[in-house]
C-alpha cells in the first residue's frame, strides 16, 4: 500500500469516478472512463487488466492512504487505545468523497467472483489502523485484532451507507458501541485467564496458539511458494 500509484492509474480512477453513480463499478463505466481519459484500449488494459474492478480495489486503497495520512497528523497522544481506534474508523469514513462509489463497491465485491478482493480490502485496512496506531504484536493477537477490527470495520461501513443522520452522528455513537463490544470480550478473555477454575483449561490451547507468529516483512526463501528471479 505505501508503494508509489502509477499517475496514469489515478488519472483513470478519476475519470470514472462520475460514471461509477450511474452505472457501478462496470465495464460500462470503464469504457467511458476510457474515453474521458482519451487512453487507448490497449493502454487502458495493461494499467487495469480487470478493468473497473481494479479501479475500485485502487479507489478503496487510496481511502486506506488518507486514513493513515490523517492518523498520522493528528494528535492522539491523550486518547485511549479505544478512542484511537474509533477515531481511525471515523478517519477511513471521511476520508470517502463519494458515498455512492462504496455503495456501489459494496455490491461489486459482495458478489461471488469479488468476495476474496473485499475480504483482502477489509483485511487491509484493519492492518494500516493497526500499523499506523503503532500496533507490535507479532503473536496470535496479530491475526485477532485485525480479525476483530475486520469485523467492526465492514460492520460501521454498512450502518454508515444508511445513515442520514445530522453530521452522521448515529454512525460516531455505533461505532463506539461495537469498539465496547469488543472491549467486552477482552475483559472475558482477561477473567478467564485469571480464573483458577477456567484458566487450567484453556491453558493447553493458550500454549498452542502462542507458538502463531505474525507474517514476517520478507518469505523465507525455504518456504513453498517464494519467487526469485534468479
Amino acid at each position: 500500500m505505501t508503494q508509489p500509484v502509477d499517475p496514469a492509474r489515478l488519472a483513470l480512477l478519476d475519470a470514472i469516478m462520475p460514471h461509477v453513480a450511474f452505472d457501478g463499478w462496470t465495464s460500462v463505466a470503464f469504457d467511458a472512463a476510457v474515453a474521458d481519459a482519451e487512453l487507448s484500449r490497449e493502454e487502458a488494459k495493461r494499467l487495469c487488466p480487470r478493468g473497473a474492478v481494479d479501479l475500485a480495489v485502487l479507489y478503496h486503497q487510496e481511502g486506506d492512504r488518507a486514513m493513515m495520512a490523517a492518523i498520522r497528523d493528528a494528535d492522539l497522544s491523550e486518547m485511549r487505545f479505544r478512542d484511537k481506534v474509533a477515531f481511525a474508523i471515523r478517519a477511513r469514513l471521511d476520508a470517502v468523497d463519494d458515498k455512492e462509489a462504496v455503495r456501489r463497491g459494496s455490491t461489486l465485491f459482495a458478489l461471488p467472483m469479488h468476495a476474496a478482493d473485499g475480504a483482502k480490502l477489509i483485511w487491509g485496512t484493519a492492518d494500516a489502523i493497526w500499523n499506523t496506531l503503532g500496533d507490535a504484536s507479532r503473536d496470535i493477537n496479530w491475526y485477532s485484532k485485525r480479525a476483530t477490527l475486520s469485523g467492526v470495520y465492514a460492520s460501521c461501513v454498512l450502518y454508515w451507507l444508511g445513515d442520514d443522520s445530522l453530521d452522521g452522528q448515529a454512525t460516531d455513537a455505533f461505532i463506539d458501541r461495537r469498539i465496547s463490544d469488543v472491549m467486552q470480550i477482552e475483559t472475558v478473555k482477561a477473567k478467564i485467564n485469571s480464573s483458577k477454575v477456567l484458566a487450567p483449561l484453556v491453558g493447553p490451547l493458550g500454549r498452542m496458539m502462542s507458538m502463531v507468529k505474525a507474517p514476517t516483512a520478507q518469505a523465507d526463501p525455504n518456504l513453498p511458494g517464494h519467487w526469485s528471479n534468479r
